[in-house]
């Protein structure tokens, strides 16, 4: 039996557009479709997951390939690679889009690839943006893919973690693809010179600033070749003449997506490497992304507390300053500050000893429960608390000799802990000596009492 649903209807055309070429023409077709690879092994980068140990490599060569996940940012190949994967073990292919798709979509998708399956024929079902689909839709597919009717291919620019369930994540495996490196850029522009016969007018750094341009999209600089080879200029461009003429592709930045986080994680911890460069780099690329400088101020001011803390008090009022000095300027002007405050925390001795310490009296406070504290230390305002021991035998610290009594604060039965050690650099070496010299005297006042 024929499977009915292999075969396209004849697209009419409609009132106010071109019908389809006539017979024996051929429509214009987009470089990038033109240059689509026809196998695997004509894919441009992507190694990790296609050379001959790495997952796809091992399933091809084992015969047995699993539903997958492919996470990575747009133009790296997903839907080519997934299209490949079907041609490659006789699968047939069928593609949508979360994005204009919905359940009686899904329905007939499911009820076509179970015909298909019962003439002898698998599917393998490439599902666009499939991020987008609720948690509903996406447990729509799971009876489908145990069953075998679908072999399931989604793609993702979204961190899969958190934005499919853990029952799909749990029959697909997850592989990250790539943004194109220099190299692959250089090697999709000689693929395109050659399907256009002829070189693109550009001198090496035109060329160079082209990939450049791209921002390791291959979709996107194919789509700016074919606008290069359809100029007639009389000599190779340089870059500031190409620069003139295109438009710099916009940086791939979500404020609420996956960008957001990896380019605060970067600048974080480029604070905390001392390198205010790098810092410096970080914050420029979350601002030209069109971060709310506000948000940043916060997270400065954040990792001061947290990786600078008292080895430098100093950084806490900088960071402040920079935060009130952005709100009277605004943007630009007022970011200049926030750039000099991450200049300052970079270059800031580190210390997290306050951050560790405030931790570990977190969890011992979650140990201990409702522990009360020392009679000694409660205040006894009434005649009845100060008959009950309210208060009874506390020292007063500035009576004391050295201005410090050594008396014990935590509640009785629970060991002293030592939360808070600090470090040997900056500020922290005048705290360290303090430390040590109260909990000498507390020793020998503990002595004394002995």
């Amino acid at each position: 039996m024929a499977d009915l649903f292999d075969t396209e209807p004849r697209r009419e055309a409609t009132p106010g557009t071109a019908p389809d070429a006539a017979p024996g023409t051929e429509p214009h077709r987009p470089l990038a479709d033109r240059l689509r690879p026809q196998t695997l092994g004509e894919v441009i980068g992507q190694e990790q997951v296609l050379g001959p140990d790495a997952p796809l490599g091992v399933m091809l060569a084992s015969g047995s390939l699993s539903s997958l996940v492919f996470w990575g940012p747009p133009g790296v190949g997903k839907t080519t690679i997934a299209r490949l994967l079907a041609q490659e073990t006789d699968l047939h292919f069928v593609q949508i889009s979360a994005i204009f798709s919905g359940v009686p979509e899904l329905r007939k998708v499911f009820d076509q690839a179970k015909i298909r399956r019962g003439n002898g024929r698998g599917t393998l079902l490439f599902v666009d943006e499939i991020h987008r689909f609720n948690k509903a839709q996406q447990d729509g597919f799971l009876p489908h893919m145990e069953d075998g009717t679908i072999l399931l291919v989604g793609a993702t620019t979204e961190n899969p973690s958190f934005e499919l369930n853990a029952a799909l994540l749990s029959r697909a495996q997850v592989l990250m693809l790539t943004r194109l490196s220099d190299d692959d850029l250089e090697r999709l522009i000689l693929r395109a010179e050659g399907e256009l016969d002829r070189a693109l007018p550009l001198t090496d750094r035109a060329r160079a600033s082209l990939r450049d341009m791209a921002d390791g999209d291959g979709r996107a600089l194919l789509n700016l070749v074919e606008q290069i080879a359809a100029w007639d200029v009389a000599k190779p461009l340089d870059p500031d003449q190409l620069s003139a003429r295109l438009m710099r592709r916009a940086a791939q930045y979500d404020k609420s997506g996956d960008a957001h986080y990896n380019l605060i994680s970067a600048l974080h911890k480029s604070v905390r490497g001392s390198d205010p460069d790098a810092a410096m780099y970080w914050l420029a690329r979350m601002l030209t992304g069109g971060e709310d400088p506000r948000y940043l101020a916060r997270r400065i001011l954040r990792m001061a507390w947290e990786d600078i803390g008292l080895a430098d008090p100093q950084a806490f009022t900088i960071c402040t300053q920079a935060w009130e000095t952005y709100e009277r300027l605004g943007s630009p002007e007022g970011e200049l500050a926030l750039g000099q405050a991450v200049a300052y925390l970079a270059l800031a001795p580190k210390s997290n000893a306050g951050y560790v310490a405030y931790k570990a009296a977190m969890v011992a406070a979650k140990k201990t429960g409702s522990a009360p504290p020392p009679m000694h230390i409660l205040n006894a305002p009434t005649d009845l608390m100060q008959s009950q021991g309210f208060g009874a035998g506390y020292q007063y610290d500035h009576d004391a000799e050295d201005g410090f009594s050594g008396q014990n604060y935590f509640p009785d039965g629970m060991d002293r802990p030592g939360f808070y050690q600090p470090v040997e650099r900056g500020f922290e070496r005048e705290l360290r000596k303090r430390v040590d010299y109260f909990e000498k005297l507390r020793a020998r006042r503990h002595d004394g009492e002995g």
